[in-house]
């Protein structure tokens, strides 16, 4: 069994470090999910959800990882005949065309290397074909540390393809970085609750456009679990479709009500901060790999350019600092590391991380 009294500290892409105030929220008396408590719980999470967001559209409460989201916006959103443009630029962006073929549907793949963005004229060139209903986009590559340039992409899509919908895989960015989602005209935008939430995971917070609830109407073989149309309905009565994690919600709400307190403009500039700082450090010793231009605000790609051993610094920090980053994701493993700097991590817990990391090295 793991020490529960001395677990490490979590400075990987997620789960990242959870505080002890969070963690005992988690701990509060149990709620019938279909009473009127957890009905005022859940709709004072919601309302103060869509500050955080920018929405004046429905937000879901998922009980499930991320990764369902992928489905959902698929099953929901897109019919058999219809074909999906997914943009690929990392581990990630890569299996959601691959979750896209699994649910059935025809789908074109946009694809660049990985570490380089996907740009709105690749985009453009991609849609004036006109054969595409939805595209698929990762706001923050969580294999890269790669930021999209979704305000961009966004702009441009507004303008000349306002029928195809857009749904976006923010996972690794809602939170630290910016997301007005009803200006930037996204049908799905999602992301767990195990990133920039700072929360454990298993939960998911969607927001989801109307137009897309409706599309989700004349769509079939759409399931249940994640079915928008019987979400929306509930949603409605500050309910789920079906059973909730409860304790997820309570910390949610806890957490919801200290971003709320701290004003979503403070909060990116805390996340851009701690960015700078690691990037900083990463450009001394190594270098960063993505271009700065694209570089995420809450978790840097470190290029190993002095061949360390990856997992051997990685188990000296752990040893005796009681503290894990993460080694590279997928084909990047060994030739990168990876260090988040999301949720309730602060500047100073980089600042320490990085020195530990230096002090390894030797």
């Amino acid at each position: 069994m793991p020490d529960w009294k001395n677990p490490p500290r979590l400075f990987i892409p997620g789960p990242v470090k959870v505080d002890d105030d969070v963690l005992q929220q988690l701990a509060r008396p149990t709620l019938g999910h279909r009473g009127k408590e957890y009905a005022q719980l859940h709709g004072e999470t919601v309302e103060m959800l869509k500050k955080i967001l920018f929405t004046e559209q429905n937000v879901f409460l998922c009980t499930c990882s991320g990764s369902g989201l992928w489905e959902a916006a698929i099953r929901n959103c897109v019919a058999p005949d219809e074909t999906i443009l997914a943009t690929c630029c990392g581990a990630f962006s890569d299996k959601w065309a691959e979750v896209a073929e699994m649910c059935g549907r025809k789908v074109d793949r946009l694809k660049v290397e990985w570490g380089q963005p996907t740009t709105a004229e690749q985009i453009d060139a991609k849609l004036s074909a006109g054969k595409y209903a939805a595209i698929t986009l990762v706001y923050n590559e969580t294999s890269t540390g790669l930021t999209n340039p979704v305000y961009e992409i966004s702009k441009m899509m507004k303008a000349k393809y306002p029928d195809v919908l857009v749904f976006v895989d923010a996972v690794s960015g809602l939170i630290g970085l910016p997301m007005h989602f009803d200006e930037l005209g996204w049908d799905v935008g999602f992301a767990s609750v195990q990133k920039a939430f700072a929360m454990p995971p298993g939960f998911t917070v969607a927001a989801v456009s109307n137009r897309a609830v409706e599309k989700s109407k004349s769509v079939p073989d759409r399931g249940y679990y994640f079915d928008f149309v019987q979400w929306a309905k509930s949603a409605a009565k500050s309910q789920t479709l079906v059973t909730p994690s409860i304790p997820h919600i309570a910390a949610l709400h806890y957490q919801c009500e200290k971003l709320v307190k701290e004003g979503m403009e403070n909060v990116w500039a805390r996340h851009k901060e701690m960015g700078e700082f690691v990037r900083g450090w990463a450009r001394k010793s190594f270098e960063v790999f993505c271009e700065e231009k694209y570089a995420s605000n809450t978790l840097t790609t470190v290029k190993n350019t002095r061949g360390i051993v990856v997992a051997d610094v990685i188990k000296a920090v752990q040893e005796k600092h009681n503290t894990v980053f993460g080694n590279g994701y997928g084909q990047l493993k060994d030739k990168t590391f990876r260090i988040a700097h999301m949720g309730d991590i602060t500047l100073a817990d980089v600042k320490e991380l990085c020195g530990w990391i230096d002090e390894a090295i030797g």
